[in-house]
């Protein structure tokens, strides 16, 4: 196994970091380009007990992708994209490949690979599949799990397997939790086995797809439209996003400096609150966006202020500005790394009716604490928003980690989740009681125990 472990401190720095604001130095880095080299070196790495932690992109918010124990296995070799099957619906890819060349070859063959996550092309399939990916269309197509057909896993042992969806409408043969041992891996986070190839399901590409970026005065006002719009017959959201003040200014502030030498080319709006839509029309444009004005008017927006992005290159555009949210809260993090500070991100998640009250109650907490307010955006149609923190020092860090526990507690008494896209990772793990039952969380040990009993895979993951 020596053989294929950097060492080198230079190489070794350029893991040492993801999106989580963390630093952790692994004591070597493998960079295998075949699943025949991962078995290899995870075969070694159990024989000497050597700990073993995948990543791809390292984009994790959660400290997932990177460890201070071990090796770190860097996947990005494993970039694989087979030509898409038209008949079948589906696309066997390697685990480094990026999700948004999957996208394109499979959209070459008049096809779509659905989940969509903003960091789509900073993003490798098998980091998506280990941490459950969605996105803005998971509203519409869910999350990464239920477009993973097969996956091909080295084990703890080095051993290689592969795991291939029944397909069967009906079963009843044992427990539920064992019918699929596809599901084991979608979204284990690298605790249970190193995903280095799947094949994923297709959809057929839309043929139009229209997008709505549609300002409000205040933040209760959009939440609302976000209900109406769930529950509304006459629209059909893929898609349902929402950005309060504070994401407005920042996306507006990116696109303003995108756009210095022609400031009539700015989209975001200059105040408020904002809620991005996106509907897939099968026919009438015009009723589709007639359909969204009259909500939009019966909503309070302000109606006069909403843009319509239709075809490919606008919605790329609607796309850049979103990501121009995340990836400022994350500059504005590490600037203050040194300090002992970071960017704190969450992604809890309510039943949809509830996150106007749930928010609401998050700025309470903060307000009492004498928090900053947290930058707040995301799905709000599945209830599911992003709140970003930055804590300048360890102090402020300490104090927002206690805001987002009070949040969290409250959010699990609303009937919600600690965590709803980015996993549990190393940051999460003390706050993964606040949901999951004793019983429960032996269950998964019993299960991690028995598929990696030597505890080598992702040390500090979850557990």
């Amino acid at each position: 196994m020596s053989t294929r472990i950097e060492t080198d401190p230079d190489v070794r720095a350029m893991f040492a970091a993801d999106a989580s604001g963390l630093r952790q130095l692994p004591d070597g880095v493998a960079r295998p380009e075949s699943a025949e080299e991962v078995s290899d070196i995870v075969h070694g790495a159990a024989e000497s007990r050597t700990p073993v932690t995948p990543a791809g992109m390292q984009t994790s918010t959660t400290g997932a992708s990177i460890t201070d124990n071990g090796v770190l296995l860097w996947l990005r070799g494993l970039g694989s994209i087979h030509a898409a099957d038209r008949d079948r619906r589906t696309i066997r890819v390697g685990a480094g490949a990026l999700l948004g060349d999957v996208k394109r070859a499979a959209a070459t063959e008049g096809l779509l690979f659905a989940p969509d996550p903003t960091s789509e092309e900073e993003s490798t399939v098998g980091g998506a599949i280990a941490c459950n990916a969605s996105g803005a269309r998971t509203l519409k197509y869910g999350a990464t799990r239920e477009h993973v057909r097969s996956v091909k896993v080295v084990l703890a042992s080095g051993d290689v397997v592969n795991f291939t969806r029944m397909g069967l409408e009906k079963n009843t043969a044992g427990y539920a939790f064992a019918h699929d041992p596809v599901d084991w891996f979608v979204g284990s986070e690298g605790t249970l086995g190193v995903v280095v190839e799947a094949e994923l399901v297709l959809l057929p590409l839309p043929e139009h797809v229209i997008g709505l970026e549609i300002p409000f005065a205040s933040e209760r006002d959009a939440l609302a439209f976000v209900v109406a719009a769930r529950e509304s017959r006459r629209v059909a959201p893929r898609c349902l996003e929402y950005f309060d003040e504070l994401a407005v200014g920042l996306a507006r502030g990116a696109e303003a400096a995108k756009n210095a030498a022609d400031p009539a080319t700015q989209l975001v709006p200059a105040s408020g609150t904002m809620v991005y839509v996106e509907q897939e029309l099968v026919d009438d444009y015009d009723s589709a966006l007639d359909g969204w004005l009259a909500l939009a008017e019966s909503q309070h927006a302000l109606a006069d202020d909403v843009r319509v992005f239709d075809g490919e290159q606008a919605l790329a555009t609607a796309r850049r500005i979103r990501h121009a949210v995340p990836s400022t809260m994350n500059e504005r993090g590490s600037a203050h790394r040194a300090a002992g500070g970071r960017k704190v991100s969450t992604d809890w998640a309510v039943p949809y009716r509830r996150l106007h009250e749930a928010i609401t109650m998050s700025r309470e907490l903060a307000r009492r604490a004498g928090v900053v307010q947290a930058v707040t955006y995301g799905h709000a149609g599945n209830g599911h928003p992003h709140q970003n923190y930055i804590a300048r020092d360890a102090d402020e860090l300490e104090a927002i980690e206690r805001v987002v526990e009070q949040t969290l507690r409250a959010v699990v008494a609303m009937g919600g989740t600690v965590s709803a896209e980015h996993g549990i990772g190393k940051l999460k793990r003390h706050w993964l009681p606040l949901q999951m039952s004793p019983i429960a969380f032996n269950v998964m040990r019993a299960v991690k125990h028995e598929l990696d009993p030597l505890g080598i895979l992702a040390p500090g993951n979850i557990f």
